[in-house]
């Protein structure tokens, strides 16, 4: 049976990453059928609307605990920053393409993250911290593909 449940994203320092944690273990955990998004200009946040079927179950297997890849203030060489425009161009597209905001897509410590690791293989892109199940589902190929192409 399909349900709904709308997410307002506030774009607010203060609420944004909660919100969007929210989001990102909603989405972990259920089976997204569509998604429709609206920007509330006035008040400036986005409403999401989810419809979806009842959860997964949870099954045993646990993505690891171990402390995930994560690039901060590294400096890029040449060819990692070709590749960070190359994700951020790509990620600017499938935004446009979804009608979302580019951050839903990754966010730009992700996209720094996947060209400083440079991952070959969907599971290496689980070594990279923002990266889970539900967005390596949905992008980890095309993500890969940039990666051998750039």
């Amino acid at each position: 049976m399909m349900k709904t449940k709308i997410f307002k994203i506030r774009l607010s320092e203060d609420f944004l990453y909660q919100d969007q944690k929210a989001l990102d273990q909603f989405l972990e955990g259920h089976k997204i059928i569509t998604v429709e998004t609206a920007f509330v200009n006035n008040e400036n946040y986005w409403t999401v609307i989810l419809y979806f079927e009842d959860p997964k179950p949870i099954t045993s297997v646990k993505e690891s605990k171990s402390v995930k890849y994560c690039a901060e203030n590294d400096v890029l060489s040449s060819d990692e920053e070709k590749i960070l425009q190359a994700l951020k161009l790509w990620r600017s597209e499938k935004a446009k393409e979804h009608n979302l905001p580019t951050y839903f897509i990754a966010s730009n410590k992700e996209l720094l993250s996947v060209a400083k690791y440079k991952p070959a293989r969907k599971e290496e892109l689980l070594d990279i911290k923002g990266f889970g199940k539900h967005k390596i589902e949905n992008y980890g190929e095309e993500i890969l593909e940039i990666l051998e192409n750039v």
